[in-house]
């Protein structure tokens, strides 16, 4: 069985043949700080069965550590997968790039110790510390917060280039599963914190954020670093509201999500195990 994947604008295409192997929710301070989210979700396979069918010549990469390259499309920010630095022959792919589903679902929850503090895992599937038994490999500290605390929340992308705070009030913080997030997040799906527009203020580095909307949506426009590939805040006058990707705060904003949206389009891989709400497209209103 063949699956294929690509990113957001479709400019970076690949496939493999499987088998597929080790899909986990990774909950470490770079995984959340690069995909915007609560977690990332991975799932790897043979670097042999793997290839890039088109758009190898326009990924970016970031060395987060010495050992791990994390990859992006340089036109629309989905992460894509790496294939410059296999782990013991095996390539990491994020799952919510996938256009097919790989035919496994996920093990468990690693990393659970760097979790983020307004995400409450569900129950359901096993959890570790850090990396499931079986796995020797070095573990790296959490990064710090690169903000000094100052009672608002504060973000920042993954390389520390970009620096955000969140002055106004949450209006809305949801879980979205449509297609869009989950391609330009590259996970099982986007968390968001809504506040107004002028709620949001960036404090360094804004000459390395970059943007990319997708040409037939009325609204959707994934932002992000062009440095590291990290998700970053989206400002949208015109409807008065700021999108904060809450996997690049570096604290705790005081507020959980409330919501599943647009669950219709959820990733087949994917069960949503919490009570909240879930509505098949966007919330009434």
């Amino acid at each position: 069985m063949t699956v294929h994947g690509s990113c957001l604008c479709g400019d970076v295409a690949w496939e493999s043949a499987g088998p597929f192997e080790f899909m986990s929710h990774c909950h470490c301070s770079r995984c959340r700080k690069a995909h915007g989210s609560a977690f990332s979700t991975e799932v790897m396979c043979n670097a042999a069965d793997f290839r890039f069918t088109r758009g190898g010549d326009r990924i970016t990469r970031y060395e987060s550590s010495p050992s791990l390259s994390r990859a992006f499309c340089g036109r629309c920010g989905s992460p894509v997968p790496d294939d410059t630095k296999p782990w013991e022959g095996k390539l990491f792919i994020p799952a919510g790039v996938l256009d097919d589903d790989p035919g496994i679902r996920p093990m468990g929850h690693i990393f659970v110790g760097s979790k983020a503090p307004w995400y409450d895992i569900p129950p359901g599937l096993p959890t570790w510390e850090a990396y499931p038994p079986g796995v020797d490999t070095a573990v790296l500290p959490d990064i710090p917060p690169r903000t000094a605390a100052t009672g608002k929340p504060r973000g920042s992308c993954l390389c520390g280039g970009v620096t955000f705070v969140v002055e106004g009030e949450p209006l809305r913080v949801q879980n979205c599963h449509c297609q869009r997030c989950r391609k330009a997040r590259g996970t099982a799906h986007a968390s968001n914190l809504f506040t107004t527009a002028d709620g949001v203020r960036i404090t360094s580095g804004e000459d390395l954020i970059d943007s990319y909307k997708v040409p037939d949506a009325r609204y959707y426009t994934n932002v992000f670093c062009r440095r590291c590939g990290s998700k970053l805040p989206r400002f949208d006058p015109d409807r008065n509201i700021a999108l904060v990707p809450m996997g690049t705060l570096d604290g705790d904003p005081g507020v959980q999500p409330q919501r599943h949206i647009f669950v219709d389009s959820k990733a087949s891989w994917f069960d949503i195990r919490d009570d909240l709400p879930q509505f098949p497209g966007p919330p009434p209103g």
